[in-house]
């Protein structure tokens, strides 16, 4: 089974990281049952936050007296020291422990550093000092604000997007990380959603010796496949090469990541979803995407009050209230019976 070093961690886990921020999603029996079942089946890492609502919750109760056995990794959004303390509290009642493997900055706007004025840093070498935290990461969708923190030699990890559809910089992330033994741990390996072929996204970040995937799951059958890669990894073929090449084009440009962080919407909007409607309809079987519940949802659209708060909290840079309203043309399209190009 293969593993990776998280850098100078020195923590060693299962190259096949559980992302537990869509166990929110679902009854806390059947994420119990999940979480324990990637255990049994080698998985070792489980990534958290304080901001996914319950999903510290669960993973506590899943892992209740074997603490030892795996290896937890959660993060806070606090702008300064009291915030801090005060997640990292609520965090350690949750997954009923005293201490978290990798505490993480969860996606500042800025690289925290010591005597920024914040507080934050000090407060993270407390923890540590403390016990509380073992290791010192941050996660982020900034370049910037990556190669601020890799480059500051203040973290141990970095998180961030990566996966087939990713370019030279994020590649350029990966290296410096090796450079600097830095763990580099990888969100949105499928690219939250859009890919679908997760073979092809298995093989490609094996490839990767130093990068730990993270896998968002929710469904005992996505567990099931990436178990399966895990004893039997996918190898990189010619098909799959060029399907990913085909891939990297058609999703070329400016496309929704689906990160989140434009949300909560003033107008109820739905947006992270929304604006990712027009590749959706192209991806997936389209009778999914015509519900009347989903319909309902892109209709909010019409509600848009043009305040641009979307725009300017969108880590990528996107013209999201020009997006949305694209993605609701080609969905309306969609529902009169007119294909979208």
């Amino acid at each position: 089974m293969n593993t990776v070093l998280l850098g100078k961690t020195g923590i060693t886990v299962n190259k096949n990281g559980f992302g537990a921020l869509p166990i929110q999603r679902i009854p806390e029996k059947e994420a119990i049952r999940l979480l324990r079942k990637a255990y049994d089946g080698g998985v070792d890492l489980f990534d958290t936050a304080r901001f996914y609502t319950d999903s510290e919750e669960k993973i506590g109760k899943a892992f209740k007296g074997m603490r030892e056995k795996v290896v937890i990794t959660s993060k806070t959004m606090a702008t300064d020291a009291s915030g801090f303390r005060k997640d990292l509290e609520t965090t350690l009642r949750n997954l009923q422990t005293d201490y978290v493997d990798i505490y993480q900055f969860h996606n500042p706007g800025f690289c925290p550093k010591p005597e920024d004025g914040s507080g934050l840093y000090e407060a993270m070498t407390e923890a540590v000092r403390s016990g509380y935290a073992l290791h010192i990461g941050i996660t982020n969708h900034r370049l910037a604000v990556a190669h601020e923190a890799i480059e500051s030699g203040l973290y141990e990890t970095l998180q961030f997007p990566f996966c087939y559809l990713s370019g030279e910089k994020e590649r350029e992330l990966v290296k410096k990380c090796t450079a600097g033994e830095i763990g580099f741990i990888a969100m949105k390996a499928l690219s939250g959603g859009l890919i679908t072929y997760s073979a092809a996204a298995y093989a490609f970040i094996a490839r990767y010796e130093n990068v730990l995937p993270i896998w968002g799951v929710q469904r005992e059958h996505e567990l099931d496949e990436f178990l399966q890669y895990a004893e039997n990894p996918p190898v990189m073929t010619r098909e799959m090469s060029r399907f990913i090449e085909k891939e990297r084009a058609e999703l070329k440009g400016e496309f929704c990541r689906g990160c989140g962080y434009c949300m909560p919407c003033p107008a109820g909007i739905e947006i992270n979803n929304c604006v990712r409607m027009s590749l959706l309809l192209r991806r997936s079987p389209t009778e999914l995407q015509l519900t009347p519940e989903v319909q309902a949802k892109m209709e909010k659209i019409e509600d848009c009050i043009h305040c641009d708060q979307c725009k300017t909290k969108c880590p990528y840079g996107l013209d999201t209230p020009t997006l949305l309203q694209k993605n609701y043309e080609d969905y309306k399209n969609v529902l009169n019976g007119r294909t979208i190009v």
